[in-house]
């Protein structure tokens, strides 16, 4: 009776009234409360147990449960103390077990002891509790009760939930704040996105995100002179987002994407800076942007704050998108043009005529320290250390922590793109090519069929920096290369063309070719390259002049066999044979510049480009983009019939392009089956992320359910992530009514697996 009597008897009461005596004599308590007793273990202060019997007493109760119910309450007031203290003592599994007793007898917590639960379960940075704080308020969401949460605070677990590797949860909050026109700063909400680019799917939500948020600035939508739009004026992208976004593409090879964000920038009035004009040159060459990177070239030699680096990074571009484009005069005009300044640079003179450009630009990078501090933000420990608690994140109201925060994470995406740049390297400040560069352009020249040219353009590079001996000249290591993978054709019309521009080359070449002749019995090639060497001057080696007797013996030609032997006598040399290839080749994983085996893996292995894919995915872009569909129509046809395959950039531009002028959704369908026939039959094409998104947003638009149902199939066959949340927001935009109701006693086949198509589809986005 005493512990009885300390319990609130009104609160208790009025619990029990509130659950029970309103449904007393329902028939409906029964499918409510059938099986269920209500029991729960509180400290013994605070327990009461009461048996209830209802007056007509226990037919009643047998009706609904067979017997008594148990019900055990408590007071709402201690529990909602007791869930207080648990959260300012950070004893997040008390907290977390009284909040949900709280939920089952009274509902959620006031405003304040929920956001500090929150703020504590976020602090953590453990995912367990970062994913039951989301649930908590995705459940008040649900429930209407989105004015428990303040912005502050659904900001803050956005971004936990993002820099512990849960990008979807944390964009889906962002949106939650955009929908209930509680519009998060661009200086926090830039932070959120940066720590989501970090993995490719974050990086692709990150994108969607800012060209959503851009959306609703586009065009001068929102006037910024109107007191009441300083809010959404607050929200709307600055240039450093944007980078981050772009970075993130960049860096999980969505460079479609990233073109439709660099399409939106002028759009909004955004003003790039340096940066950005490095990540757009970046953007350029991976789709094969040759002529708007030549249009950037202005801008980037007329900004003074761009660096070496960023200078490097630039023409790196620029000349991989030369011989994507097979401009070979274009790109060995720029190499050639690279090494007389180097040279120019190493005289005393040129250094110091070139000394003011080299201070003004600088050659300390801006980003050096970036890549520590990135991999220092992978630590958990450090992570949590770095991580601000809730009250100096409310303290800082403009968000200054986590705009700098935002902007050293930019700097080190910005350090990865810098590690992708392998065609040209810097000395003293002056740009110069690297041997990657002599290797795609060889290869570049040797698919192409123009060994003259490639001879002319070596023997220039070598005059503006020549190598120590003849036998370490680019052109030996291109000809031992073709030796070796069993070009031989090509080695000879080298070493022809060097011959006739008066170029000596070493007898190791001349051997080893004839030797290679030889293994195949190509006797007349031997015959032709042994004359070609008298001429040049070059003496044999012994192996060679046995190779040559046997030769001799196998067509009974014992004459020529004899004298050859005398002259190899006369000549005095030693049976040893001189094996300089053989050394080359063994001793060229210790050279320093390891060009032989990289010339052999970049014309073995490398991929074979079609120049005209590029060219023709340009004009496409081009039509597709002005919404000249018929135009681009025409160009594709033409694009096949030059026996260009098209590939998954050509059929993005294609749908981006008709989803643009929409309505042509029977030509997209037409798409998809040529797609799927390029894809799966023919084996020409590969299906991305970017193509299946444009294809999936087009059918949902239109309501091709049936084709929207294969797309998903295809990506989560695939293992590619798909914003369920945009589809879900897309399907109750355009199809809110559709498949309610009852479904219709007399419908066709047809009508039938349409209905059925977008019911599947309804329930696959969460409706």
């Amino acid at each position: 009776m005493s512990l009885t009597r300390k319990l609130s008897l009104r609160a208790t009461a009025n619990y029990i009234l509130h659950r029970f005596s309103r449904n007393s004599t329902c028939p409906c308590v029964a499918n409510r409360y059938h099986h269920k007793s209500f029991s729960h273990s509180y400290s013994q202060n605070s327990v009461s147990t009461f048996c209830l019997k209802y007056g007509h007493p226990s037919n009643n109760f047998r009706t609904m449960s067979g017997g008594t119910i148990l019900v055990q309450a408590r007071d709402t007031g201690k529990l909602l103390e007791e869930l207080e203290i648990a959260v300012n003592e950070r004893r997040l599994t008390n907290a977390w077990e009284l909040h949900e007793q709280h939920m089952r007898v009274e509902g959620f917590a006031r405003k304040s002891t929920v956001t500090k639960l929150i703020a504590g379960l976020t602090e953590s940075l453990d995912t367990q509790w970062l994913e039951k704080a989301y649930k908590l308020v995705e459940n008040a969401f649900e429930n209407h009760k989105q004015t428990l949460f303040d912005r502050e605070i659904l900001i803050y677990l956005s971004l936990g939930l993002s820099k512990s590797g849960l990008p979807i949860l944390a964009s889906t909050l962002l949106r939650k704040l955009i929908e209930t026109e509680q519009y998060p700063p661009v200086t926090a909400w830039s932070a959120v996105i940066a720590h989501m680019s970090e993995n490719s799917c974050g990086a692709y939500l990150a994108a969607e995100l800012v060209l959503e948020i851009g959306y609703l600035f586009q065009d001068g939508r929102i006037d910024p002179r109107k007191k009441c739009n300083e809010p959404l004026i607050s929200m709307k992208p600055n240039v450093t987002a944007f980078n981050i976004a772009l970075a993130g593409c960049l860096l999980s090879d969505t460079t479609k994407k990233a073109e439709q964000l660099l399409e939106m920038i002028p759009r909004i009035n955004i003003k790039s800076d340096a940066t950005s004009l490095i990540i757009m040159a970046h953007i350029y060459e991976r789709n094969g942007r040759r002529e708007e990177l030549k249009k950037l070239r202005r801008h980037i030699e007329e900004v003074h704050s761009v660096t070496d680096f960023q200078l490097r990074q630039f023409y790196s571009c620029l000349l991989s998108c030369h011989l994507k484009f097979g401009d070979l005069d274009s790109a060995s005009d720029m190499v050639l043009e690279m090494l007389r300044k180097v040279k120019k640079a190493r005289n005393s003179i040129g250094v110091a005529n070139l000394v003011f450009e080299t201070e003004k630009r600088g050659n300390t990078p801006p980003h050096q320290d970036c890549t520590t501090k990135s991999d220092e933000a992978k630590n958990p420990v450090l992570l949590r250390r770095n991580f601000l608690s809730y009250e100096d994140f409310c303290y800082d109201r403009k968000f200054s922590r986590l705009e700098s925060e935002a902007k050293e994470l930019l700097d080190a995406f910005v350090v990865k793109l810098q590690g992708q740049v392998e065609l040209i390297t810097t000395e003293r400040g002056v740009l110069m090519p690297t041997e990657r560069t002599y290797v795609r352009l060889v290869k570049a020249f040797l698919e192409a069929g123009k060994v003259k040219e490639l001879v002319e353009f070596m023997i220039k590079a070598e005059k503006e920096d020549s190598p120590a001996s003849t036998d370490n000249s680019v052109l030996v290591y291109v000809i031992h290369s073709c030796i070796s993978l069993g070009r031989l054709d090509q080695a000879h019309d080298i070493l022809d063309e060097m011959r006739l521009a008066g170029i000596r080359t070493s007898s190791s070449v001349y051997n080893s070719l004839l030797k290679a002749y030889y293994q195949e019995n190509r006797i007349g090639e031997v015959k032709s390259l042994i004359r070609d060497a008298r001429k040049a001057g070059i003496q044999l080696d012994a192996s060679s002049y046995e190779a040559l007797i046997q030769s001799r013996v196998i067509e009974n030609d014992t004459t020529g066999a004899l004298n050859l032997f005398k002259e190899m006598k006369d000549a005095k040399i030693p049976r040893n044979g001189n094996q300089e290839f053989e050394k080359i080749v063994k001793n060229n994983s210790r050279e320093e510049s390891h060009l032989m085996s990289k010339l052999l893996h970049e014309i073995k292995g490398g991929q074979t480009v079609d120049c005209g894919v590029h060219e023709w995915n340009n004009v496409i872009y081009f039509f597709c983009k002005k919404r000249l569909m018929q135009d681009a129509e025409k160009a594709l046809k033409k694009m096949r019939d030059l026996g260009h395959n098209p590939n998954a950039q050509t059929f993005h531009s294609m749908v981006t392009g008709y989803a643009a002028i929409g309505g042509k959704y029977i030509e997209v369908t037409e798409l998809w089956g040529e797609m799927k026939s390029f894809a799966f039959s023919s084996g020409l094409m590969k299906f991305d992320v970017e193509l299946l998104d444009a294809v999936l947003y087009t059918f949902v638009r239109g309501g091709f359910f049936v084709r929207a149902n294969e797309v998903v199939e295809m990506m989560e066959k695939g293992g590619m992530f798909v914003d369920k949340y945009k589809y879900r927001a897309l399907f109750l935009k355009y199809h809110k009514n559709y498949c309610k109701g009852k479904t219709p006693k007399i419908q066709t086949e047809n009508q039938l697996r349409k209905r059925e198509a977008a019911l599947a589809f309804k329930n696959w986005v969460g409706l």
